[in-house]
């Protein structure tokens, strides 16, 4: 298992690095260059202030050149400047992270564990009534964009029943407690989880039908087990396998609906300061919000691989 996790770390570092050049040089083809919004700003530079500026900031050099120098400087956790906020990335990043890791963290839960209570419970009652109101919800979850979903839930819950707040991390000149700022979690983790759970309820579903089918399983029927002994204690161990493959794909998709949800609900994470990085230009802002969603799909992935182990030991990590 260790030299796995070893030999999986280094893989990812490769991934990584490859992914952070062409994320850099992405980013460096963002139209509204650095020098050219200095020059626009003060009609008064000459050619000459142009050239001494690019030479300044290195944007003379080589592609190559300059991601070697971002790199180094890297390393040593110096991610540069934001130029919308004029401080350290670092700086803005940081508090971005931990709204991001709440709001994400908290629908995952939810979602999760409302997909495996559905699934199982329509796999459970295969053709019912109770299965194919399961199944119409799903399927409603998946056809519904997020955007659309976050506005209908503001217009129900804060405009018209006046429950929940619109947007916002906190009330403004309020007591800051945790119940005061829990309120304004409800919305956009109940948006994620309306988004996400629908098609993770029709995977468990789908791996547990499956599942049910084998003979081992009538084998424990056979042998007196009941029904929920059959279900959780035989089949959905191995039922999971395949779901925990789809929700580490998935992580991705939740950081961009993360995106969408925060931009809609005006929470400072990290999809409303990506976003506004690159609708404003701030390279350095916009390449390490980028370079943390793919280290963070990456991680997902890891812990998907340790977790087969776990769910199957027959499955080699070899």
């Amino acid at each position: 298992m260790f030299r796995f996790i070893v030999s999986r770390l280094f893989q990812s570092t490769i991934v990584l690095l490859v992914m952070s050049f062409l994320i850099y040089g992405l980013i460096g083809l963002m139209p509204g260059d650095p020098i050219d919004i200095m020059v626009n700003s003060n009609p008064g530079y000459t050619a000459q202030d142009v050239a001494r500026l690019r030479a300044q900031y290195g944007l003379d050099q080589p592609l190559t050149t300059r991601y070697w120098h971002w790199l180094q400087a890297a390393a040593t956790l110096d991610f540069g400047y934001s130029r919308t906020y004029s401080q350290p990335v670092l700086v803005i990043m940081v508090p971005a992270l931990i709204q991001t890791g709440k709001l994400v963290g908290l629908s995952f839960m939810v979602f999760s564990a409302l997909a495996l209570t559905l699934g199982i419970a329509a796999a459970m009652t295969k053709g019912s009534a109770m299965d194919r109101t399961i199944n119409l919800l799903a399927f409603a979850g998946i056809s519904v964009p997020v955007f659309f979903l976050a506005l209908m839930l503001i217009y129900l819950f804060a405009v018209r029943l006046g429950w929940l707040p619109a947007s916002g991390m906190f009330t403004i000149g309020g007591d800051g407690t945790l119940a005061d700022s829990a309120k304004y979690y409800v919305l956009p983790v109940l948006t994620l989880t309306a988004a996400f759970a629908g098609r993770f309820t029709r995977f468990t579903r789908a791996s547990m039908v499956e599942v049910l089918r084998m003979d081992y399983i009538r084998t424990a029927r056979a042998k007196g087990a009941g029904t929920l002994r059959v279900v959780f204690k035989h089949a959905l161990r191995n039922a999971m396998i395949p779901v925990v493959t789809v929700l580490a794909l998935s992580f991705g998709a939740l950081l961009g609906g993360a995106l969408i949800t925060e931009t809609m609900f005006a929470q400072r994470g990290m999809g409303k300061l990506i976003f506004e990085a690159i609708m404003g230009n701030d390279f350095n802002l916009a390449l390490m919000g980028l370079l943390f969603a793919t280290t963070a799909t990456l991680a997902s992935n890891l812990v998907a691989d340790i977790a087969y182990a776990w769910l199957d030991p027959r499955i080699s990590l070899s």
